[in-house]
């Protein structure tokens, strides 16, 4: 068996590997590593274990960022939820993970982060701090419906009787959907990507993306970015503008996303990720939404500790509040330049 570099003239054996695999996820996809360096300039290596009979047997997709403020490391795979090793034998994960490490070290790279979603490797440093909430869809629009509690519905209903209507799109919606989003990063304190950002993953992936959006009379106030793969409909970003939040513009939000889902026959709803507890986290599991765990796995030299780049760190707290006061318009140029090396 081999560790090769896989480039675009492989990319359909690289699908069909991951669409076979039970861990392999939506960011698994090989047109990931062309929105990634298209949008942030990163270089991708993706790598794949093959045997001599030319049969796939492993894929690690790994992401370079080197910046002198957030520092040199790979991660697979940044920007989103999931990412890491997927083998169906040890003698490939084996090789990959001895591949990749090599290949950090001649990047002179601090670390290697593997976002899990399942647990993968013994005997390496781990985080636990995240979970990914996922609701099992009802067969049908009315049974799910039966199945959330009152409060979920009263403030779908709510959301419905204030004017508020829904809108799922594409391109379409883009620029609507990035004045929220750039408006609720803002007040969060977090740099925005670009909007070409956005504009690249709907293109890359036009048959399985939509852009889901809440409108009061003729301005959006909530929207999501939607995308599927196999039976799981995933909504990777979604914000809303804080000053419409009594008019629940969210719950209508994912109310429109999960029957988008089920009437594409899709099984699973996945809410993304959260930390157990906090606000998203309560909000994900009022509409029957169960915790996943989550596994970020690190390969770094012995004398590294764990890195922390998470708005939660108490030394980005100055900077998050400088970020809540600058003016919109001054957070989309500086954003993009910033969070490219935020992972």
């Amino acid at each position: 068996m081999r560790v090769s570099f896989i480039d675009s003239a492989e990319e359909s054996n690289w699908n069909l590997f991951a669409r076979s695999s039970d861990d392999a996820t939506s960011c698994h996809q090989f047109k990931w590593k062309n929105v990634i360096s298209r949008s942030f300039g990163h270089r991708c290596y993706y790598l794949a274990a093959i045997d001599e009979k030319g049969e796939w047997n492993g894929i690690l997709p790994l992401v370079h960022l080197r910046s002198r403020l957030f520092g040199n490391f790979l991660v697979s795979v940044p920007f989103v939820n999931y990412g890491g090793l997927v083998s169906n034998c040890r003698s490939a994960t084996d090789l990959l993970l001895s591949e990749a490490d090599r290949l950090r070290r001649s990047l002179g790279a601090t670390h290697m982060e593997l976002r899990h979603r399942t647990f993968r490797l013994d005997a390496v440093p781990t985080k636990q701090h995240k979970v990914t909430m996922i609701l099992d869809l009802a067969s049908d629009v009315e049974s799910q419906w039966r199945a959330f509690n009152f409060k979920i519905r009263n403030h779908i209903r709510k959301a419905q009787k204030s004017g508020l209507r829904s809108v799922i799109g594409n391109l379409d919606l883009l620029g609507d959907f990035y004045e929220v989003f750039a408006r609720n990063m803002r007040d969060l304190g977090t740099p925005v990507y670009g909007e070409n950002f956005f504009r690249n993953v709907l293109e890359s992936f036009p048959e399985s993306t939509k852009l889901f959006g809440i409108y009061h009379e003729e301005k959006m106030i909530a929207g999501g970015l939607g995308c599927w793969f196999k039976d799981t409909l995933e909504i990777p970003w979604a914000s809303s503008i804080s000053d419409y939040r009594a008019l629940c513009p969210n719950n209508l939000l994912y109310w429109q996303a999960i029957q988008f889902a089920i009437q594409n026959g899709l099984r699973r709803f996945d809410f993304g990720r959260s930390t157990p507890n906090e606000g998203t986290y309560n909000f994900k599991k009022q509409w029957g939404a169960l915790p996943v765990q989550l596994y970020w796995q690190y390969l770094m030299d012995n004398c590294s500790s764990m890195p922390d780049l998470s708005p939660s760190n108490p030394k980005y707290d100055r900077a998050i509040r400088l970020w809540q006061n600058l003016p919109v318009s001054v957070t989309k140029v500086l954003g993009p330049m910033i969070v490219r090396n935020i992972p």
